[in-house]
């Protein structure tokens, strides 16, 4: 069930253990994969008469995307999820965790405070739990953006650093380290800060894919501007190993050849 809930966020499919689901609920995540909420919806009433908690959880979440979407929906969605978040097991963390997200991105007006109250309420309450730590995350990102406290670009960027020893889960350790680098780059921080955080994103690993080589190209990219040569050879000589099908890397190899060009120049220089 919580891989399901997590393609339907749109995040990596990690699978926390402890959530297993009756086949109704399997089918209504099995349906919401395939963006038909409002069938899952359906079938998941019958399920819902019986008080399931792992029932009412799909229920809210489906109720999230039921369309048409609206505050009203979306306030029941809360209040379902409010009461979930009372127990002491998974499903009440990720249902904290829901609220948070209902406040920072679903609610037709957002409140990015009140989102943040949440993911910090949970993760005081439950800090070794994914849900939580996940939160510190979505909290890093409001940090860093979007709440009017902290001001400046160096307090925003403290603020989202300070989170990073809570973290404990090295997929999130690795998507908070990308943030804060990425916000750094969107602040015009020192490119040092922003390079040691996306070089601790790329130690950390887990990336596939697309993801992975924007990271190796944005590390390369930034390096070379910064005249760090050899760092920049290697991420974009990773670059083309891995993507050899990439329509880039025609240009990468143009990148590399500069590259070693001028450590050849420079290498004979006395």
């Amino acid at each position: 069930m919580i891989r399901r809930l997590l393609l339907w966020l749109g995040l990596a499919s990690a699978l926390p253990a402890g959530l297993r689901a009756g086949p109704d609920v399997a089918d209504a995540w099995e349906l919401v994969g395939r963006h038909l909420a409002n069938d899952a919806r359906a079938g998941l009433q019958a399920g819902q008469e019986h008080g399931s908690r792992e029932t009412v959880f799909a229920a809210a979440v489906v109720g999230m995307d039921t369309q048409p979407v609206t505050e009203a929906g979306l306030r029941q969605v809360e209040a379902r999820l409010t009461e979930l978040a009372r127990g002491g097991d998974e499903i009440a963390d990720a249902s904290a965790y829901l609220i948070g997200r209902l406040y920072q991105a679903h609610f037709f007006t957002p409140d990015y405070p009140r989102a943040a109250q949440e993911y910090e309420r949970l993760a005081a309450k439950s800090p070794g739990s994914y849900w939580a730590q996940l939160g510190l995350v979505k909290l890093a990102l409001l940090r860093l953006y979007l709440l009017p406290e902290p001001g400046g670009p160096a307090a925003r960027l403290a603020a989202a650093e300070a989170l990073l020893p809570r973290l404990s889960v090295l997929d999130l350790q690795r998507d908070a380290h990308l943030v804060i680098g990425r916000a750094a780059l969107f602040h015009e921080q020192p490119m040092r800060g922003v390079l040691a955080h996306l070089l601790e994103a790329d130690r950390l690993g887990g990336l596939t894919g697309l993801r992975r080589g924007e990271l190796q190209l944005q590390i390369a990219e930034l390096s070379r501007r910064e005249g760090r040569w050899e760092q920049a050879r290697i991420y974009f000589q990773r670059f083309v190993d891995e993507n050899e099908v990439d329509g880039r890397v025609c240009i990468v190899k143009l990148k590399l050849a500069e590259i070693v060009e001028h450590q050849r120049v420079e290498g004979k220089r006395p």
